[in-house]
């Protein structure tokens, strides 16, 4: 049965060593109910909004699963908003899931539209909580487990201990693995990308861009 473990929010802090000198990254688990908005959950404020935030990238969904994996790589307890996810998941394989599928959590439906590039405000966010973030982003990116945006089709109201059920699932086969390793590893993998109907504009606009040259 895949549950919503934690639901996790942050708001700005000043923070030198974040690009825009302050960062919303450090999300912490919230008791209770919780209203899911079209721009996420309440009490959550995005501070990079050119990266993060808007309607695509509303929610972050990672899974309790892969902080353990990334725990036992680190030698030590990864507590659940330590990736600036806002959920975290047990019991479903968030980067199998189909972009554009769609999970009731709680009252809300959420549609899986896009994957997180890790960045440098990441590597120094790990460091400064105490890990080894030595070649952080390659480390992270090479196992191509990033996690899901996701957008919110229905709001409502979420808690830690909901149910999270599939409700859709396309057939086009092209997964948050897939995509993130179409989009930053892999770009013969980009054609794949071009299956899916309600793909970003951003992921649309480089799959358009490598078919168009490999056919020059």
């Amino acid at each position: 049965m895949a549950v919503l473990r934690s639901l996790n929010v942050g708001r700005p802090r000043e923070a030198a060593w974040a690009g825009i000198g302050r960062t919303s990254i450090d999300k912490q688990p919230v008791t209770g109910p919780v209203e899911i908005g079209p721009y996420g959950p309440a009490g959550d404020q995005v501070s990079d909004t050119r990266h993060h935030g808007g309607l695509e990238k509303a929610v972050y969904a990672f899974a309790r699963e892969d902080l353990d994996y990334w725990a036992e790589q680190l030698g030590q307890e990864v507590r659940d908003g330590q990736f600036g996810e806002n959920l975290t998941t047990v019991g479903i394989d968030v980067n199998e899931a189909q972009v554009g599928e769609r999970w009731r959590v709680g009252d809300a439906v959420l549609e899986v539209t896009t994957v997180r590039n890790p960045c440098n405000d990441f590597k120094m966010w790990m460091g400064r909580s105490g890990y080894d973030n030595t070649a952080w982003v390659k480390r992270f990116a090479e196992v191509s487990r990033p996690g899901p945006y996701l957008r919110v089709v229905v709001p409502g109201v979420a808690r830690a201990g909901d149910d999270i059920t599939v409700v859709h699932e396309p057939d086009h086969g092209v997964t948050v693995s897939t995509m993130f390793r179409a989009l930053y590893r892999d770009p013969t993998l980009l054609p794949e990308l071009l299956r899916v109907d309600s793909l970003s504009e951003q992921a649309r606009r480089k799959a358009d861009a490598y078919v168009a040259n490999t056919r020059l």
